[in-house]
């Protein structure tokens, strides 16, 4: 995944200020990191493992592996975040 830079006004144009909308975008990033675990979690839960009674972890289970391959070839979080925020895709409000 290359690296882009993001034109801060661009961001500007999206929210009051720069740092209003890059608030909201961490929040955003945080709110995409949870639903990821959440997945991951119930994913992982899914794949039977072995019944060693040997407490050491040096055991590779390939199923797990490839679940965790693909977690990572994913977009993080806070990319998704910024882009959705560029496409106008969140919205938010103060509380009152």
């Amino acid at each position: 995944m290359p690296i882009t830079p993001v034109d801060l006004r661009k961001i500007d144009e999206q929210a009051a200020n720069i740092y209003e909308g890059l608030i909201v975008a961490a929040k955003r990033a945080r709110q995409i990191n949870d639903e990821n675990k959440v997945e991951y979690s119930a994913l992982v839960s899914t794949i039977p493992t072995g019944n060693n009674d040997d407490d050491s972890e040096d055991i590779e289970n390939p199923a797990q592996l490839k679940i965790s391959l693909d977690f990572e070839k994913r977009e993080k979080p806070h990319i998704l975040a910024i882009q959705e925020l560029l496409d106008g895709k969140i919205q938010f409000k103060y509380k009152k």
